[in-house]
Order: structure tokens, then C-alpha cells, then sequence
């Protein structure tokens, strides 16, 4: 594989013009599935194969799953920011630097684990009850410059459980722990 397959290996998101009602389904049960389907990649590993990277010069299996509960607690954040208040400009946080903390690098990953059952339980509620007008609202990511709509937002993040769960899976595969 090369280290661009490493490092994007479902590919890029890729926004599809027009969002209709059975592509966020999809998204939204990705997002729904994800706490299930990463607890049964990594619960079975033991802190050796946790602090394997999945690249070179990449996070180790631990560190991505710190940063998912991490990045996803941002992302309910910023739903209910969008759902709340008129365009609202989120805060951008560091991930590379957030991942390099003692929490991060060394820790089990049962405290984030719990973090991701819970956020994405309280998560999959609020998207699966979202009106049209709410799926158009948006906030700002003064990082990227950009203006995000609520819909576009849940399939980034339907495509950020993919793609860290594939991180995980292909490094198991990989090193044949299965």
C-alpha cells in the first residue's frame, strides 16, 4: 500500500451534489453503527497491538480511538451550536497536538469508549429527528474558511467513523491479529 492508501484508505470525502434523504439514512446509521462496530475491532487487542501506528509516522490504534471520542464530542458540539444559533462561527481545535497529550498516547481506551457509546447515542437522536430547514442550517469553520451545512457536516462525520475505523482494520489485517 502506498502512504496515501495509509492514510486515506476508503479515499477522501467526497460531497455528493445533491444530498438526498437515502444517502443521510446512510450516513446517519454509519454514524448510528460506529461505537458497535469499533468495540469489535478493539476490545480484543491487546496495549501492545493499541500502540501499533497505523501508518508510518502515523497515530497509533489507541490514539485514534482517543481522537474519535475527541473529534466526535466537537462535532455534537457544533450540531447543537448550528441548531441553536444564527450561523455561529465554532472553535477549531488542534487534533494533531490534542493527540500527542499524556490522556491520548496512554490511557485505555475504555473511558473513550464510553464517551463514544454516549455521545453517539445522544448524536444518532438529534440526527434522526432533524428537519429539512435544520439539515440546511449551518456554521462557520473559520480554520477552513468554509460555511458547513448541517447535512454536508453529518456526512463528513459519517465518513470520519469509516475512515478511522478502516485505520484500525486494515493495521489488524495487516499484522494478521485476527
Amino acid at each position: 500500500m502506498t502512504l496515501e492508501q495509509l492514510k486515506y484508505p476508503i479515499g477522501k470525502f467526497e460531497k455528493p451534489e445533491i444530498i438526498t434523504k437515502d444517502i443521510l439514512l446512510k450516513w446517519v446509521s454509519d454514524i448510528a453503527i460506529f461505537p458497535t462496530r469499533l468495540g469489535a475491532e478493539v476490545y480484543k487487542l491487546t496495549d501492545m497491538q493499541l500502540d501499533t501506528q497505523y501508518r508510518p509516522d502515523g497515530w497509533t490504534i489507541r490514539q485514534v480511538v482517543h481522537h474519535c471520542a475527541d473529534s466526535h464530542m466537537n462535532s455534537l458540539t457544533r450540531l447543537k451550536l448550528a441548531l441553536t444559533e444564527d450561523q455561529p462561527t465554532i472553535k477549531p481545535y488542534f487534533e494533531e497536538l490534542w493527540a500527542e497529550l499524556l490522556d491520548t498516547k496512554s490511557m485505555p481506551i475504555e473511558p473513550s469508549m464510553k464517551m463514544i457509546e454516549g455521545i453517539h447515542e445522544r448524536w444518532t437522536v438529534l440526527l434522526n429527528n432533524l428537519t429539512d430547514e435544520q439539515y440546511g442550517r449551518i456554521f462557520i469553520h473559520p480554520e477552513h474558511r468554509k460555511n458547513f451545512r448541517v447535512d454536508e457536516n453529518i456526512g463528513v462525520y459519517a465518513w470520519h467513523c469509516n475512515h478511522h475505523l478502516a485505520h484500525i482494520t486494515q493495521t489488524i489485517k495487516r499484522n494478521n491479529w485476527n
